[in-house]
């Protein structure tokens, strides 16, 4: 299949909805795919999108249609599919770094002290405000592809762990893992995906 140049440059256009149930959808990038046959060439139009409610979930998804507004629903129907949840420090920021990879895209995602606000670029911008992080370094140090950027940027979300899911795997509590000064803050609660979850 020949190719034809994406539109709206390397970053592709974004765009943002909002849904009913409370999801919000960014359309990271659109390319224009071309199939020889017979007669000459046959157009269509590939999408990439990602969803999330802006509380811990976030997803993405790739839809191919002959119209443009057809692969974006098939896109966004895919992405709402394959949801992740990711835990959230105090719902700003992630609880440790983390590092993702997928084929050669590889990215780094950084926790940040309060204000620091989203500083990513890209397709991994559009993953962090979807996700409703709001303070988080994020650096890709490998391809640019847009597929490549985002399945690296889930890996690195999913390698995320709270303290809590921690110490319940070693069977040891919170303070164990944090340590006494850092466990009077987790004690009382932890946000998990917006919501304030008993550590007891």
């Amino acid at each position: 299949m020949a190719r034809e140049p994406r539109e709206g440059g390397r970053g592709g256009r974004e765009r943002e909805r909002e849904h009913n149930d409370e999801f919000i959808d960014k359309l990271v990038t659109i390319n224009r795919v071309a199939k020889v046959v017979k007669g000459g060439r046959r157009f269509a139009f590939a999408a990439l999108v990602v969803v999330g409610d802006q509380k811990g979930r976030v997803g993405f998804g790739a839809g191919k249609a002959r119209e443009v507004p057809e692969a974006i629903r098939k896109a966004t129907e895919r992405a709402k599919r394959g949801l992740i949840r990711v835990p959230m420090k105090e719902g700003r920021t992630l609880h440790h770094d983390s590092l993702g990879h997928y084929g050669a895209g590889s990215v780094i995602l950084r926790a940040a002290p309060a204000g620091t606000g989203i500083i990513a670029g890209g397709p991994m911008r559009a993953v962090l405000e979807t996700l409703g992080i709001g303070d988080v370094v994020a650096k890709s140090m490998g391809s640019r592809n847009p597929h490549n950027m985002i399945k690296a940027t889930f890996d690195a979300l999913q390698n995320c762990a709270s303290p809590r899911s921690v110490a319940a795997r070693r069977g040891k509590k919170v303070s164990d893992i944090l340590g006494k000064r850092d466990a009077v803050g987790e004690a009382p609660g932890e946000v998990v995906g917006g919501e304030l979850a008993d550590a007891g």
